[in-house]
């Protein structure tokens, strides 16, 4: 089990994952993140940043919440409950989706785990937990058993170009053989005699990287044994606040900021997320008529010309001073050099379009940008 939840100063009780007394150990500057206690940085963001695109970062993300859905009506639950296409999925394969609600917004964004026929494992955010929970037991017309086993599970990523050379020598050479969004689930006590492991070529980096998810109480464990395999290889522990800039070069999403309720996948760019002609789900209809109509803002990367860090909230503007929009992630990236940001804008081309130039309004000042494709950094994910 996880830590004892603590009091924080405003009287809410804030839970810890496992691995408190290792980041405390670390120096970990630790900051509350969606209810939890979670290490920020230890030796530096731009530090933890470059260990991850260079070698390896091994990230803590035991937070996440994961609900088993059971039975022999689980494939057709969580059909009807996401909007990609789980019918394609082969056993042992995980799939990202959206989950929406009548109107089209998003609810949450997770990744589906097809463990076998009758079983399915959902990664949802941990902010979200609670509501995600709660809205699946609402919506589930044909009873299939949902377990909430959040609290049971810890969460590793090893992330960057070396994490499957660092893994081998844990799990073996098949590592290598593992493609981008397949899973392995080993028997009981085959590896490191954990009685139950799912080892996922998965990630929230934009690079290489595997997702283990272990019972609570072998987390730690889990953590010192990467730690020493990786340590030859520069491998190091990576916080929230790499996570976040490692994302944003991505492209990622991240709930509460390009992600919401008043948000549908067409203008976060998530249309090849949402499969339309499948069977009926939650939030069809409407989103049909929304990609019919067009969306009325899109989402785009932008790239600072001028210098100076795009922050979330910031106005966006045409070049003329309109205002066209607003920064919901920004950041200094570490591969470009140079400022970065998502960013929803009106969904017109001269706003759109790739190369096209744009402002960004800091204080009394318009900082100019361009829109650039997504990803900005794309590292050797298969």
């Amino acid at each position: 089990m996880g830590a004892e939840p603590t009091e924080s100063t405003n009287n809410t009780m804030i839970r810890s994952t496992p691995l408190k007394a290792t980041h405390l150990s670390l120096g970990a500057k630790m900051v509350d993140f969606a209810g939890y206690e979670m290490p920020l940085q230890y030796t530096g963001i731009l530090d933890e940043h470059m260990a991850v695109r260079r070698s390896a970062g091994l990230f803590d993300v035991s937070h996440m919440g994961e609900v088993f859905a059971m039975g022999p009506n689980a494939a057709s639950f969580v059909q009807q409950l996401v909007t990609n296409d789980i019918s394609q999925l082969d056993q042992g394969q995980a799939q990202y989706t959206v989950m929406c609600n009548e109107s089209g917004g998003v609810i949450d964004d997770l990744l589906v785990y097809k463990v076998n026929e009758e079983a399915f494992m959902l990664v949802v955010n941990a902010a979200n937990l609670q509501k995600d929970y709660d809205w699946m037991v609402n919506h589930n017309p044909v009873h299939t058993d949902l377990h909430d086993v959040s609290e049971q599970m810890g969460l590793l990523a090893l992330q960057g170009p070396a994490s499957l050379k660092i893994a081998s020598q844990l799990i073996g050479d098949h590592i290598f053989d593992v493609k981008n969004y397949r899973f392995l689930k080993p028997n009981p006590g085959e590896f490191m005699g954990f009685e139950k492991v799912i080892i996922s070529r998965t990630g929230y980096t934009g690079d290489i990287g595997l997702e283990f998810y272990v019972e609570s109480e072998n987390t730690s464990l889990l953590w010192d044994a990467i730690m020493e395999a990786g340590s030859d290889e520069g491998i190091q522990p990576a916080g929230l606040g790499a996570r976040d800039t490692l994302r944003i070069e991505a492209g990622f999403c991240l709930y509460g900021n390009e992600l919401s309720e008043t948000i549908n996948p067409y203008e976060a760019r998530l249309g090849w997320v949402t499969k339309l002609k499948k069977t009926h789900f939650i939030g069809q209809d409407a989103l049909r008529t929304i990609k019919s109509a067009g969306p009325e803002r899109r989402l785009v990367g932008l790239v600072m010309k001028d210098r100076g860090i795009p922050r979330s909230g910031y106005p966006v503007v045409s070049l003329s001073g309109e205002p066209i929009g607003e920064v919901t992630s920004g950041s200094q990236s570490p591969i470009l050099a140079c400022g970065i940001a998502l960013a929803y804008v009106k969904n017109h081309p001269d706003y759109t379009s790739h190369g096209q130039e744009i402002g960004i309004q800091v204080r009394s000042r318009i900082l100019y940008c361009t829109v650039q494709p997504l990803p900005f950094y794309s590292g050797q994910r298969k």
